[in-house]
């Protein structure tokens, strides 16, 4: 690329600025010091720092300059709304850079939906990169929409928007040495690329394989002991705060206590909901958590930015400084981290800067992806032996525990005593698979919940007291062409429509947050735990590398021993 005179000059003060902030107290991520200056910016990038005149100038005295911030790693389709949709909500907060892992709507649709998410990103409010999905599908225990082999992957590498190989959650096929995962690994170790990790709990000489096959980064981590030893080991941990896994507290304030330094840790989200976005925040919110527990705010800033963007290898991303993108938040003080002021390619972010955001145009491929076959209750039936396989869900967490127990109810099980039936009934049109069982910890009365988000494969998965609401709420969710809904006797009580690959909803944010808020109102209304999330917690319990059992449309499946349970 060209030296941009124009630019060279105005950082010589030859020349005014298009806009300076002027007086602010800047956070320097180079000698991690608050050093006070202004910012010069000309052609969307930071062309000096020092002082300077402008054509714009903008009074920062007493206020913080910040880097814009990042998201190390988040699903864009766990927040329900389109891309376009979810990153005006981002930028509002500060949050000008996400690193993507789109592997829910390709698990559905494949190439089409990674070719539609590489298209869409071109003219979102926030930078988006993404990583190719590395487990499409995640097992080959369950039935997904599509496949994503390296032969797929090959069509996108080289492309801008590509920052290297998603979550390598098959960890077990890696320490096995599977064909198709080592050539995968391959691919992206041949180039300049990222490969990110999924390990929850591998430790040991497991972790050390795991490392050498070329992966860098875990999210996984949900205490400071397991934090610890994958960063002792070399990753870099992206320490997650997400609508249903929170382990921010348990790794900082851990972290902090026995004096670990933060240099190869960044902040992410993985999977949060839309409402918990606008409500509490998303990048900011975990800058202010992490300052509440102790955490020096100009280490936060650098594990929120800099840090971020040097694990992705994004140039020029993350700083205050000259020939530093021009993605800037200025705020009022060092504790809750909510932009005042946000410069986005150096422009400033109103209402009119949205105004000029494309929309992004839904292909019709992505908005038929909901085909389910005959359910009835005999299809749904649990079968009782002296004692059954339940699995138990865990306030706050998305792990599971895994119960060997007698359990009541008929001879087909009617759920009693606490007791939920949840259900998994295959979407994709490939082979009508509906499985069920038992589950305790959800707790909802005389209702049922049904939802077609439900990671990774992503079928209808539905929990309930009762067959005939169970049955009424899946057919809800497909008659929607994906979303959520409850039934309560026979009654559509509230839902939510997702018909993009069942996953996003394609109405503004407002009324998406309205309508996911009222189900879950309802929903705790209905008896659900109130110590867990009624979609949240549903949407986990069919994924198969979370310990420590899940139910998949083939049956109930043990992650610890890798294989599905034999009920007969």
């Amino acid at each position: 690329m060209a030296i941009d005179i124009t630019s060279l000059k105005t950082a010589k003060g030859e020349i005014k600025a298009d806009i300076v902030l002027k007086n602010g107290n800047i956070i320097n991520v180079f000698v991690n010091r608050i050093i006070k200056a202004d910012v010069a910016v000309c052609s969307g990038e930071i062309v000096g720092v020092g002082s300077y005149e402008g054509v714009k100038e903008i009074d920062c005295t007493g206020k913080y300059i910040l880097p814009g911030y990042i998201d190390a790693h988040m699903h864009m389709e766990s927040t329900m709304v389109t891309p376009d949709v979810l990153s005006e909500e981002l930028l509002k907060r500060g949050t000008t850079t996400v690193i993507a892992d789109p592997h829910e709507m390709v698990n559905v649709k494949g190439s089409q939906a990674f070719r539609f998410l590489l298209e869409a990103v071109k003219n979102l409010a926030v930078n988006v990169f993404i990583m190719a999905p590395s487990s499409v599908p995640a097992t080959c225990f369950d039935t997904n929409g599509s496949s994503f082999d390296v032969d797929a992957i090959k069509e996108f590498i080289g492309n801008t928007h590509l920052r290297g190989l998603g979550e390598v959650m098959c960890y077990n096929d890696v320490l096995q040495c599977n064909k198709e995962i080592i050539k995968k690994l391959d691919l992206f170790k041949g180039y300049d690329y990222v490969i990110d990790g999924h390990a929850p709990g591998l430790k040991g000489r497991e972790l050390q394989a795991y490392i050498n096959a070329g992966i860098t980064t875990d999210h996984e981590a949900s205490s400071y002991e397991e934090a610890y030893e994958k960063l002792s080991s070399g990753m870099n941990i992206l320490i997650r705060e997400g609508s249903g896994a929170r382990n921010l507290e348990a790794i900082v304030k851990d972290m902090l206590k026995n004096n670990i330094s933060f240099d190869r840790c960044a902040f992410c989200t993985d999977d949060k909901h839309l409402e918990d976005i606008v409500s509490e925040g998303h990048i900011d919110f975990c800058l202010k958590k992490a300052v509440e527990l102790g955490l020096d705010p100009v280490t936060a800033v650098k594990t929120a930015t800099y840090n971020a963007a040097n694990i992705y290898k994004l140039n020029k991303v993350g700083a205050i400084a000259a020939g530093y993108k021009a993605d800037i938040n200025v705020v009022e003080n060092l504790s809750d981290f909510k932009p005042c002021l946000t410069l986005k390619d150096g422009e400033i972010v109103n209402e009119e800067y949205f105004s000029k955001i494309k929309k992004i145009d839904i292909c019709c491929e992505l908005l038929d992806t909901v085909k389910i076959g005959s359910i009835t209750p005999n299809s749904i039936k649990v079968k009782r032996h002296n004692k059954n396989h339940v699995i138990k869900l865990i306030d706050n967490e998305i792990l599971t525990d895994h119960l060997f127990v007698e359990i009541p109810g008929d001879e087909y099980f009617i759920p009693e005593n606490g007791y939920s039936k949840l259900c998994v009934v295959e979407r994709h049109g490939r082979n009508g698979n509906i499985a069920a069982c038992a589950l305790q910890g959800y707790n909802i009365k005389n209702a049922a919940v049904a939802s077609s988000v439900s990671h990774d494969s992503h079928n209808i998965v539905a929990a309930g007291d009762n067959d005939s609401d169970i049955i009424s709420a899946v057919k809800a969710v497909a008659q929607m062409r994906g979303g959520c809904a409850i039934v309560s006797k026979g009654n559509i009580v509230a839902s939510v429509g997702l018909p993009v690959a069942g996953l996003m909803s394609d109405k503004p944010a407002e009324i998406v947050i309205s309508e996911i808020t009222n189900l879950r109102n309802k929903a705790y209304s209905l008896g659900v735990n109130p110590n867990i999330d009624p979609l949240v917690s549903l949407s986990f319990v069919a994924l198969p590398v979370i310990p420590s059992i899940r139910l998949l449309d083939t049956g109930l499946f043990d992650v610890e021993k890798f294989k599905l349970i034999d009920e007969e």
